[in-house]
Parts: structure tokens; C-alpha cells; sequence
């Protein structure tokens, strides 16, 4: 990352996202949920609601009632972060089935005519305006060719059906084609290796509750901070993150660190030193400008997600409002 000020003083009021205890993952965290094949993602979702007596809770990215794997589970404040969710790459595992017999060569060769980008017009039964569009398709790699059976994998961009995409290869094979079965094996950062089923979490749960035994359930509830991997990162001063807390746009003034190359216009997650999510926000200038210039508003505040006074209170308010830090000593205490 690039420092911006190498003399802000040390973060020593947050907590690392790792040290929280299962109660505050539960009140702001995601569940990679291993979804069985059958029941749709909104009665799948509804279970795992009940098994973890959650108040708030979604799920991000809807998988079709006969398809398998990653349904990122949301809860309490990381409900909010849905949107993150779902804009997320996805990675497939799909069976195809050919309508007639092709060769292995001539699959292969047109089956890779699918990477990069691609037009996809969405089903019928879709939720979303049926219109083309442009996906991306980063890999998709053939891993066994049976008769008229072709299992392959695919890393694609989110809202990339699978379905249509065996529709379209049929299509451009001449001999037709359809999708037989499905199962998402990762969504975003979340992968099958830390999945759970629903047993597994509601098990977990009640051995957290009645025994105090954690570890099991808190190798499933992992940070909401997890959801925003995906977004650049400004590491905001400590004497700054309060007043984030209270809504303020971000200044030049109040950043300690920021990734490179970060565009104005992008979505940005504001963090503190120790790793926690304070807010998501929208760049008012790139990195570079940041970096050369001395004052004025980085980013514009768009959601909070850190309690007020997490932080203390250690910033005021110039005439033109924007948040600053005093550069004087934490009060003792």
C-alpha cells in the first residue's frame, strides 16, 4: 500500500476482526453455506436463520432450487454488504449434455471460442430485464468428455448463466445442448474448503450454546470484513475514524495508507489499522491525486458499518466540513 502519512500515531483502541467473539460474528458476519440440491435459497436461507436465532439475515447470489454449492449467508450488519455479494465472481462445475454425438477435438475447440468476454441474452424465467449483455468468462477448462456428456469448469463474472452458456455452446456445436447439472464452487473469496452444511451449523450452534464449546461454529462465522476483499482499501488515521463513524467524508488528512491505482468514481472500503470495515464510500480523486495533494475531501461517506464511539473521539470539523484530526496525543484513559 502507499503511505501517505508514515507519522500517524499507533492504532491501540480497535479490535482485529479475528479476535471478536462468536456473538459479535454473529451480529456482523458471513456463512459460506453449503446448499444441498432441492430446496430454494430463500427456504435455505429461512433454516439457517433459525438454526443460528439470527434477526437479520440474507443470502447473496440466488442459486436455483436444484443446484448445489456456495450460498454466502449475511448477517445482522453484514446484510447490508449483499450488493458486494453479489457483484462477486463465481466459479461453476457443470455437466452438459450434447443432443448429438461431436467429436473430443471439435468440442474442445469450440467450447474455447467462450472465454473472454461474451453476449448472453438471460432466460426466460429470469428475474432480471431480458436484454444482451456482456460477461466475462476468465477460464473454462474441459475436465472430462463422456459420450455426449461434457463436464467442465468455469471462473466467470457474476449474473453469467451457466445455462445459457450450454444453450450457446449446443448452439454453436449444431447439434443443440442443455445444462444437466450445476454446483457453485466458490463465490467471490468463499470457497468449498471453509463451506458448511445446514447440519453442521445448527450442531454448532447448539454445542456453542448449551457446552461453550466455539471453535466448530467459529470456523464457519467468519468477518463481514471478508466481503469486501474484493474492493480497494483506505486505512483511515485513529484520529479520523470516529468521525467517519458519524458520517463525514473522508479528507486527504485523515488517510494513513491506500492501495495504488485506485480510480476516482470507485467503491472503496475504509478501514482502521487493525483490519476492521468502518465504512464503504465512493472516491472523489485516483490515489495518484491523493498522494500529490495536501487537503480537500478523498471519499465521500456512502455506508457506515462501525458503531459510533468504537473510536474516541479525537477530530473536529473545518469550515468547509471536512473531517480532520487535531495531530495531538490520545487523551490518557
Amino acid at each position: 500500500m502507499l503511505i501517505k502519512d508514515p507519522d500517524t500515531i499507533p492504532d491501540r483502541w480497535g479490535k482485529r476482526p479475528s479476535d471478536r467473539s462468536i456473538g459479535e460474528l454473529l451480529l456482523a458476519g458471513v456463512i459460506a453455506l453449503d446448499k444441498p440440491p432441492g430446496p430454494t435459497s430463500h427456504q435455505v436461507t429461512a433454516w439457517a436463520r433459525d438454526a443460528i436465532k439470527a434477526e437479520r439475515i440474507s443470502h447473496g447470489g440466488t442459486l436455483d432450487p436444484h443446484v448445489s454449492g456456495i450460498l454466502p449467508i449475511c448477517t445482522g450488519k453484514a446484510v447490508r454488504l449483499t450488493d458486494i455479494v453479489l457483484s462477486s465472481d463465481k466459479e461453476y462445475i457443470c455437466l452438459m449434455r450434447l443432443h448429438a454425438d461431436r467429436p473430443e477435438p471439435r468440442i474442445g475447440e469450440v467450447m474455447g471460442r467462450f472465454r473472454g468476454r461474451i453476449y448472453q441474452m438471460p432466460p426466460v424465467r429470469s428475474s432480471v430485464k431480458r436484454q444482451l449483455r456482456i460477461r466475462t468468462v476468465r477460464e473454462l477448462e474441459i475436465l472430462e468428455i463422456d459420450g455426449r456428456k461434457v463436464l467442465f469448469r468455469v471462473s466467470c463474472d457474476a449474473g453469467t448463466y451457466m445455462r445459457t452458456l450450454c444453450t450457446d455452446i449446443g448452439e454453436a456445436l449444431g447439434c443443440g445442448a442443455h445444462m444437466e447439472e450445476l454446483r457453485r464452487t466458490r463465490s467471490g473469496r468463499m470457497t468449498e474448503d471453509g463451506s458448511a452444511t445446514l447440519h453442521d451449523l445448527r450442531d454448532a450452534y447448539v454445542f456453542w450454546q448449551q457446552d461453550g464449546r466455539e471453535q466448530w461454529l467459529r470456523s464457519m462465522v467468519r468477518p463481514m470484513e471478508v466481503l469486501v476483499d474484493p474492493l480497494p482499501k483506505i486505512v483511515v488515521k485513529p484520529t479520523a475514524v470516529d468521525a467517519v463513524c458519524h458520517g463525514a467524508d473522508l479528507s486527504i488528512k485523515g488517510i494513513h495508507m491506500l492501495d495504488g491505482d485506485i480510480r476516482r468514481n470507485a467503491l472503496v472500503a475504509m478501514m482502521t489499522a487493525r483490519g476492521e470495515l468502518i465504512a464503504i464510500g465512493r472516491m472523489l480523486m485516483s490515489s495518484a491525486k491523493i498522494m500529490s495533494a495536501d487537503q480537500g475531501k478523498a471519499v465521500t461517506t456512502e455506508r457506515v458499518f462501525m458503531d459510533r464511539g468504537h473510536y474516541p473521539r479525537m477530530w473536529r470539523f473545518s469550515t468547509d466540513l471536512d473531517p480532520v484530526d487535531d495531530d495531538a496525543p490520545p487523551p490518557s484513559g
